[in-house]
């Protein structure tokens, strides 16, 4: 599949969960979606294990309320997108990676995380200023304005 095409697909499924789960919180789709989490001492930020036929994300205790968040939303973005396979955040790598699996993470992310109204609200902005404004890495927003 193209990357468009991917793109489109990831969109889509983003808006189905936010639909059927009436939030964007990824905490609250995870609970919705029967994907069960866990924080804790874990070496790396984050991480998702498709274990027994169940998925399980593993999140790290020493990250902040933002970076949990956008931890849990780009791990929550493999159970959903590849939901057989094994995966690893690590911030100052998995962001800036061009694997499909991490590709396809980030970019559920981002729309997840990122609405059409805050891109809005932050028009005329650059990445910088939206990112220190949103709190968001500037690799995220890049990809969402793709």
């Amino acid at each position: 599949m193209s990357l468009l095409g991917e793109i489109e697909r990831i969109k889509r499924l983003v808006a189905y969960c936010k639909r059927l789960c009436n939030t964007s919180n990824p905490f609250e789709i995870a609970d919705q979606l029967g994907i069960l989490y866990q924080i804790g001492n874990l070496k790396q930020e984050g991480c998702y294990m498709f274990l027994k036929n169940h998925r399980y994300i593993f999140l790290s205790d020493q990250l902040s309320r933002e970076e949990l968040i956008l931890v849990m939303a780009h791990e929550l973005g493999h159970a959903l997108l590849d939901r057989k396979s094994n995966c690893y955040f690590i911030r100052n790598k998995t962001l800036l990676l061009n694997s499909r699996l991490e590709r396809r993470a980030n970019f559920f992310a981002a729309y997840l995380l990122i609405p059409d109204d805050l891109i809005a609200e932050f028009n005329g902005y650059t990445m910088e200023q939206m990112s220190l404004c949103t709190g968001y890495p500037k690799e995220l927003i890049e990809l969402r304005l793709k």
